[in-house]
């Protein structure tokens, strides 16, 4: 089962040979996807079990919160020296960004060789695209030698490609929430239980902050699994303190900078990858991954694309208003979208800014639950469809959607006119400083803006 089908895979000329490629493994897609692992177990048999030759494996699942697990996790091992793999789902901009061999992205070359011999391999088999690429990943991941792999799960974690680890390092599990509920469920307890999926026998499990449900239904799947947990909040804690990030278990205290992602969740989600760190094990023995200079240094260093990140040139910036700033975050759930709106309300405010946002989704997204965590803090939504998603939302159904959340909001044709939009209610306030704008409701969204103003 696929995370979501890739951006517009001809975006970028110089990758028209990758591109073609994947848009030919597009066309295997099964016509009804079924919750199993058969596909892809069968075409890695056929490849030699690419699974089984990795190094020390951080699984990291989970709604909200688990690619910046991966990006801290993988900060900090390599603020120690350590090669490391690194897997995401999805990109933002190109599909070379899911594939990282030993710190470095995938080259074209390599990720064409790849695919090409998995398809051929797969010999026009019905298989999902993210199955078949998952299978490229583990192999391309197998010939090259590293100290470590973080491996993101791409949608739920039982039935996920990635969950043919038999043995990983850690297991970790994000904050659940509601999404994907055309494959997950409807209700937390189902869907915690597809992310519990990850757990392993005896394997040490992290767990990120959880509602009482989510974490009582992961718990007792550890417990029947005898893989201890280090529980968010009961055996581990992270918080602000005097601007500065204090994290705290049974070892003691650290004392460290503020992580460099924004918003309070960061201290959060950078707690957890500190956790995987110490609790790391592999064959009965503790890896040393939790060294407190490198835990410093990836909080200095964490790099993570789409996740309110603050943008300062670029063509949307050129039009936006004197004295704006523009933020981007891809979030697209109501969690998520409480997170930004907390980190958004939090920053610290020299001046008095009013915010904007320009919203695009996802049909499949519950766009009122998420826009209504900007209610009381947004003075206006400008919403578009996203470029190039036939999935996406019209402006006008997302406006409505603005409306129900007790939003003011207008339809805009395009994020240039969007920008176009602010400017003008910024100029109907002329006593105010420049608008904060936030770009957000959708990953594909923020690729798009991301290939022309990153």
């Amino acid at each position: 089962m696929g995370a979501r089908l890739p951006n517009s895979l001809s975006a970028v000329t110089e990758y028209s040979r990758s591109s073609a490629i994947l848009e030919r493994l597009l066309a295997l897609h099964p016509k009804k996807i079924d919750l199993a692992l058969d596909r892809i177990l069968r075409l890695l048999a056929a490849l030699g079990n690419p699974q089984t030759k990795l190094p020390p494996v951080i699984h990291v699942a989970g709604t909200n919160g688990k690619g910046s697990a991966c990006a801290f996790s993988r900060a900090m091992l390599e603020a120690q020296g350590l090669k490391v793999h690194t897997h995401i789902s999805p990109h933002l901009v190109r599909f070379h960004e899911r594939i990282r061999i030993a710190g470095e992205l995938i080259s074209e070359d390599e990720l064409c060789a790849t695919l090409e011999e998995v398809e051929r391999v797969n010999d026009g088999q019905p298989i999902t695209f993210f199955e078949i690429t998952a299978a490229a990943m583990f192999l391309a991941f197998s010939r090259h030698p590293a100290d470590a792999l973080v491996l993101e799960v791409g949608l739920g974690g039982k039935y996920d490609a990635t969950n043919v680890v038999a043995r990983p390092a850690i297991t970790i599990i994000q904050p659940v929430g509601l999404d994907h509920l055309e494959f997950l469920g409807n209700d937390i307890a189902t869907i915690a239980g597809e992310k519990a999926g990850i757990i392993k026998p005896g394997i040490p499990l992290v767990v990120g902050p959880q509602d009482e449900i989510a974490r009582e239904v992961i718990l007792r799947r550890a417990d029947s699994l005898s893989a201890p947990a280090f529980v968010f909040g009961q055996d581990f804690f992270a918080r602000q303190e005097h601007g500065r990030m204090v994290y705290e278990d049974e070892t003691g205290l650290l004392d460290l900078p503020m992580p460099r992602l924004v918003g309070r969740h960061q201290i959060d989600n950078a707690g957890v990858a500190i956790a995987g760190l110490r609790h790391a094990m592999m064959d009965g023995r503790r890896l040393d991954w939790g060294r407190d200079n490198a835990v410093e240094k990836g909080l200095r260093s964490v790099d993570w694309p789409g996740r309110l990140q603050h943008l300062s040139h670029g063509p949307l910036i050129a039009d936006a208003p004197t004295d704006s700033e523009i933020w981007l975050d891809g979030g697209h759930n109501p969690h998520g979208a409480a997170a930004v709106s907390r980190a958004i309300a939090d920053l610290d405010e020299k001046v008095d800014r009013p915010l904007y946002l320009i919203c695009g989704m996802l049909r499949t997204k519950d766009a009122v639950g998420y826009l209504s965590a900007f209610k009381g803090l947004a003075r206006h939504v400008v919403t578009v469809a996203i470029p190039g998603e036939a999935a996406s939302l019209g402006a006008g159904a997302l406006y409505d959607a603005a409306r129900q959340a007790g939003l003011d909001a207008a339809p805009s044709e395009d994020l240039e006119d969007a920008i176009l939009q602010v400017g003008a209610w910024a100029r109907a306030h002329p006593k105010e400083a420049g608008p904060r704008i936030l770009i957000c409701g959708s990953l594909y969204l923020a690729g798009k803006v991301l290939q022309e103003n990153g």
